[in-house]
């Protein structure tokens, strides 16, 4: 629960469209194991709760719902500020997680730049996060 405050709930509240500074690459790799698994919870609650409520037939059900909507949403701008963050952390401006839209070789050129540890020392981003 310790990492779940200090990783999610503190990238929500503290930094929810802050893209000054660097982001750890656990800061990163956390929200996002936190993201995917309640995405995952409001699946199965918009699947077999809201739904059926609703009248959706299963294959429209199959389709997705109304919380993960929501919940994609309203996590969007803390994961792009994050992502720029952790991009700042590798020495990268920002701007480089528009290779996002670039077929196939943009998000694998992204993936292994956030899976790469950071700068060391401070950079024209501010200081590491693992010093702070």
């Amino acid at each position: 629960m310790n990492t779940f405050q200090r990783y999610f709930v503190n990238t929500i509240t503290k930094h929810y469209v802050d893209f000054e500074g660097r982001a750890s690459r656990s800061e990163f790799w956390y929200f996002v194991l936190y993201y995917i698994l309640l995405s995952i919870v409001f699946a199965l609650i918009d699947y077999f709760v809201i739904n059926p409520m609703l009248g959706a037939t299963p294959g429209q059900a199959a389709r997705g719902g109304f919380l993960q909507l929501l919940f994609a949403l309203a996590i969007f701008l803390p994961y792009l500020s994050l992502g720029v963050r952790r991009l700042h952390d590798i020495g990268k401006s920002g701007w480089w997680l528009l290779l996002s839209f670039v077929p196939i070789v943009g998000p694998l050129v992204l993936l292994y730049w956030f899976v790469q540890d950071s700068q060391p020392g401070a950079n024209q981003y501010g200081p590491n996060p693992k010093e702070r």
